[in-house]
């Protein structure tokens, strides 16, 4: 079309009005999605649809965190990293009901699309971690940590592969890549590939400050008794004193 042509086009917009090209607000949602049919994907796997499934070895949850998260970290055990998934914080999307910057709790990072109770929801979590079930290990990234001046720490985009890569070395097994921590198994210094990007921080990026976070295990327990109280499961509440106790004892 003609640039004359889409300046006459006229839609109808998200909510249900008419709408051209130049005119004021958006044609779309903030958080809006288009598709396209999975099969014109030219390395679609052709098991894809396959009814057995597929093995998943690991499990990384996400969130936008400016400060005090460390690039990545591995979870204790599998119900310790059912913990880290539901106490994901991330500064706020178009997705979520807040807006602007600032940082709230989104469990799992599916905090608005939870249908249902949330205490049951993590007793799901913790009964697919039974015998016959071989468990994922579960992760936690956060690309966006940030200098005082607020720059970020790590380069993140296609970068990332990186910390991918270390993650898939932990989950076929390999011991001496990490160390432990109050909250869970970091890198050790030298086994993320750093060859070829700008200078990294690695202490600054991998640091867990104390004050940060015994002030986060308690906004985050009073986040969970407010929002599960007696629903929370008991292994997922033995994990979060355990937790406590850990950063305490910094």
């Amino acid at each position: 079309m003609t640039e004359e042509q889409l300046r006459h086009l006229e839609i109808t917009n998200w909510l249900g009005e008419k709408w051209h090209i130049g005119d004021e607000g958006k044609a779309a949602h903030p958080n809006s999605r288009f598709t396209a049919p999975a099969g014109q994907c030219p390395i679609i796997h052709p098991d894809w649809e396959a009814p057995q499934g597929v093995p998943i070895d690991a499990i990384i949850f996400g969130g936008r965190r400016p400060e005090g998260v460390p690039l990545v970290f591995e979870s204790f055990s599998w119900e310790h990293g059912i913990l880290v998934g539901a106490l994901v914080k991330s500064e706020a999307t178009a997705a979520a009901e807040h807006t602007g910057k600032q940082v709230m709790h989104d469990p799992m990072a599916m905090r608005p699309f939870m249908g249902y109770n949330f205490g049951r929801y993590l007793q799901h979590w913790i009964n697919l971690g039974k015998p016959p079930h071989k468990v994922p290990k579960i992760f936690h990234v956060n690309w966006f940590r940030e200098t005082k001046d607020h720059k970020f720490l790590w380069p993140g985009f296609g970068e990332n592969i990186r910390v991918l890569d270390w993650i898939l070395r932990r989950v076929e097994g390999t011991d001496d890549i990490a160390e432990e921590t109050p909250i869970g198994y970091i890198p050790k210094r030298g086994s993320i590939n750093l060859d070829g990007i700008p200078r990294v921080d690695w202490n600054e990026l991998m640091s867990i400050p104390k004050d940060y976070w015994k002030e986060d295990i308690d906004e985050s327990k009073h986040f969970l008794e407010c929002q599960v109280g007696p629903d929370l499961p008991k292994p997922i509440a033995d994990q979060l004193d355990a937790l406590e106790k850990r950063i305490h004892s910094m």
